[in-house]
């Protein structure tokens, strides 16, 4: 009699603890099959193969490689850079001196008191070594000056501040240097600036002109 109330009372509380849990809903139940059947997790799940342990490694050490090649090229061409052009503010700044020395040639012969005098002439031709001597030193560190003379403008050289009406020259030819330019090997340290030729105007004008007066008799 004990054993079977025993029993019952067992069957009696394990029938109150199901009775406790909670049903679980349709949703819960597919969601939780989707997670039992998903090949996704499944292939998580899954072990590599030694032989894909080895193709993954392979690959990255492939891909590290790959990027310390990358880095050291452009280690090489900073350092190279750094090294042909490590002077180039500074180069950029004493072109001043050349300048200022074109200056104080203009000043000097424009000055009526000294115009046609001996001591005038002594003076430019002491500017005149001076600068020759500073593009001299340039040009031995690969500062050379932009011929522009009478050349088609490049802008990748020129930079054009004026134009000038000259029927003798094509349109577009340098025929005034107002400041000479330089580059430092094969960069361009600073444009010349120039002035270019353009047809005149007022012949075209005088033609249509009389063209329209020949029309008219």
């Amino acid at each position: 009699m004990e054993k079977e109330e025993n029993q019952s009372t067992t069957l009696a509380d394990e029938n109150q603890d199901t009775a406790k849990q909670p049903e679980k809903s349709e949703e819960t139940l597919a969601e939780e099959n989707k997670q039992k059947t998903d090949p996704e997790l499944k292939e998580e799940i899954k072990e590599l193969t030694p032989e894909e342990k080895i193709a993954e490694l392979e690959d990255k050490v492939a891909r590290t490689f790959a990027e310390m090649e990358n880095q050291r090229r452009r280690f090489e061409k900073e350092k190279e850079d750094a090294f042909e052009y490590g002077g180039y503010s500074f180069a950029k700044e004493a072109l001043n001196l050349i300048d200022n020395l074109d200056r104080s040639k203009h000043v000097l012969e424009s000055d009526d008191k000294l115009k046609e005098t001996e001591a005038l002439k002594k003076i430019l031709e002491h500017l005149e070594i001076i600068k020759k001597d500073l593009i001299s030193i340039f040009e031995k560190n690969n500062i050379k000056p932009i011929d522009s003379l009478n050349k088609k403008l490049d802008p990748n050289f020129h930079q054009a501040m004026m134009e000038i009406e000259d029927d003798t020259k094509e349109p577009g030819t340098i025929i005034q240097e107002i400041q000479k330019g330089f580059t430092i090997k094969d960069r361009l340290l600073r444009p010349s600036l120039v002035g270019v030729s353009k047809k005149t105007t007022v012949k075209k004008e005088k033609t249509e002109e009389n063209q329209e007066n020949n029309g008219n008799k």
